[in-house]
Parts: structure tokens; sequence; C-alpha cells
């Protein structure tokens, strides 16, 4: 059995890993942390969990206790911690937040001031292109769910060499996106009948896909630990993010100008998630709801007078994150990484 702690189990992502770990035949969660929550009902924060759980949440971080730990930080707070705390060396770490997710800024965790863990790195955690590195890491830098998405749509044809001009891309996500806390752009009345940009061509998420599709591009890839910029790489992705008036859900357009062979297109993206365990290649065009509240991302492609335009779609709380991570605590202890995950669309 995989003993899980929870850090930041208060939020969207700490509810969702925690409604996937209380269904995982070979997990269980040892303790959740939320000093603000800490005495309370995991059900009276997450109420989906009711007559699920009576675990409460605690402001204890029992590490002996535990083999695998779930950062569900916000974004900067998990190097923040692991600069004031000490991990045992046998404990993984997941970390759904960007902290570590780009080679070029994942140190060896010497920084930290903590000599037990200095000789390890975060391994960024796409399983569609690192699974068997995933499998031997101790520390894991879970992916972004616009990242997922994206990367999900353009890898293969990243490996093809096809991505050479721009490549335009258009994204649009739920409000689980933005998380919990309350801000003016996820109120319902403002969010409702509504949609949005924001980040235009400047989304954060850039980087870490670039670095991933240079990984795979024909004499692309660099070393680790090389500087990745999103205009100057090799590949550059002009992304105009979009707010939805949806909860949940990542649904992607990207564009590729190309004078390869339609049908060789289409083989390379089949033959390039055929053996993956959530990633699939559909015939048909897609929509969000064959997605939401799974696991998998679907993706399609139409060769269209010298434009090869490709629609991936997610959920952005599993895929795009602690689906994603699941699935990767399953590699990183030996074990089928579709275990707990075979969770399935809704009909309707």
């Amino acid at each position: 059995m995989i003993r899980v702690g929870i850090l930041g189990a208060a939020g969207y992502t700490g509810g969702e890993l925690i409604r996937l770990l209380l269904n995982h035949q070979q997990a269980e969660i040892v303790f959740a942390y939320s000093e603000s929550n800490a005495g309370n009902l995991l059900s009276d924060v997450h109420e989906g969990l009711i007559g699920e759980t009576n675990m409460k949440f605690t402001s204890n971080m029992p590490f002996d206790d535990v083999d695998v730990l779930f950062f569900c930080f916000g974004h900067g707070k998990s190097e923040q911690f692991l600069k004031e705390h000490t991990i045992p060396t046998n404990v993984k770490i997941i970390d759904l937040a960007q902290d570590f997710r780009i080679q070029a800024h994942t140190q060896p965790l010497h920084i930290m001031n903590r000599s037990d863990v200095s000789q390890d790195l975060f391994i960024y955690g796409l399983p569609e292109i690192n699974r068997e590195t995933i499998r031997h890491t101790r520390c894991l830098a879970n992916p972004g769910c616009f990242a997922t998405c994206i990367q999900l749509g353009l890898l293969p044809a990243a490996r093809m060499g096809i991505l050479i001009d721009d490549v335009i891309v258009n994204g649009i996500t739920g409000s689980t996106g933005a998380g919990q806390k309350p801000s003016a752009t996820t109120h319902f009345s403002w969010r409702n009948n509504n949609i949005s940009t924001y980040k235009m061509l400047t989304h954060q998420h850039l980087h870490e896909i670039c670095q991933s599709l240079n990984q795979v591009r024909p004499n692309g890839s660099k070393p680790i630990g090389s500087p990745i910029d999103p205009v100057t790489d090799g590949v550059e992705i002009d992304f105009i993010p979009y707010r939805g008036d949806f909860a949940r859900g990542i649904f992607v357009t990207s564009i590729i100008k190309t004078d390869a062979d339609g049908a060789a297109v289409v083989a390379e993206f089949k033959n390039f998630y055929k053996d993956a365990a959530f990633t699939h290649y559909s015939e048909k065009p897609i929509d969000l709801k064959q997605v939401v509240n799974t696991n998998k991302c679907l993706v399609h492609v139409d060769c269209i007078n010298g434009k090869v335009v490709i629609t991936s779609a997610i959920d952005n709380l599993l895929k795009g994150a602690v689906g994603q991570a699941v699935q990767n605590m399953n590699l990183m202890f030996g074990i089928d990484e579709t275990t707990g995950l075979r969770l399935k669309a809704s009909a309707f």
C-alpha cells in the first residue's frame, strides 16, 4: 500500500486528489494538511466527499509515515516549503505547482539547504514522453493544465519536424483552472454566458510546452539545464487563452502550416499515441464532454489546404492536474499506471 500525504489539501486540486485516492486500490491517505482547516472534516470543505470519508484536515505533517507527498500549493510556494522543511530521503515528491517544471530552473535540491536531498532533480512528469524516466525518479514536477493539452496536440508534429513557422494556438479553460480563491473573473455573474481572453502570447505555460517540443523534434533536443525560450528555440507559439463559462475542461485548437502529406501526419499521430494509457487519437472531431471527469486526452487532426488543424481536449483538474499526478505516482511506485484512474465520461 502506498502511504500518501497531501499538502495544501483544501483547494480544488486537493479535493480532486482526495477523491481519486479514496478509490485507489493501492493507496492510503495518511494525512491531508491544511493549517486553516485543521480539525475540520474533509467533507466540510469538499462536500462531494460526504459519506466517503470521516477523515479530518490536520496541521501536522508526519513525513516519516508516508511514502509520497503531493504538493497542492499555489505557484511559488513549493520551493519555499522545501527550503524550510526536511523531507526524508525515502519519501517521493510530486509537485503540482510550476516551481520545478523548467529544466533550466530545476536545480539540485541543495539550493534548499538540505543535504539529505542534495542529489535529486525534479523530472518533468509528462508520461507520453518521459514514462521510463518517471519510473525511476524521486522528485516529479507535474505539468500544467494548458501545457498538457497543448503539448499532447503538438508533440507528434514536433517529432515529424513540421513545426517550422509560427504555431497558432487557441485554448479555452473552465473556471476551476483559476483555483478556489474567488476573484473578479471567477464570480458566477461575470463568468456565466461570457468569454474573455487573458495573458495573450505571454502565458506562463509556454516555456514548458516549448521545452517538451524541443525534446522530441529532430535534432532539436537541448541539453538538460539549457535555457528554454518560447520564441528563439525553434518553436514559436502564438497562444491566446480564453476563460470559458463552464467549470472544468480545456479545449485547444492548434494550426500548423506545412506541405507534409496529410495521411502521413495522421499516421504519425496515431503511431505516437498507440501505446499511451490515456491519450487517444480520435478519427472523428472531438468535443469537451468526452473527456470531462476522466484522465483522458483526445486528439484529432484535420488537414486542409496546406494547414494541419489539431484539436485536443482534457479535464483540467484530472489529466491537467491530479489525474496525471496519480498516473505519475503509479509509475513511480512500479504499478499499472491506470490504477485508480479508469474514470468514465458522462454520456450527456
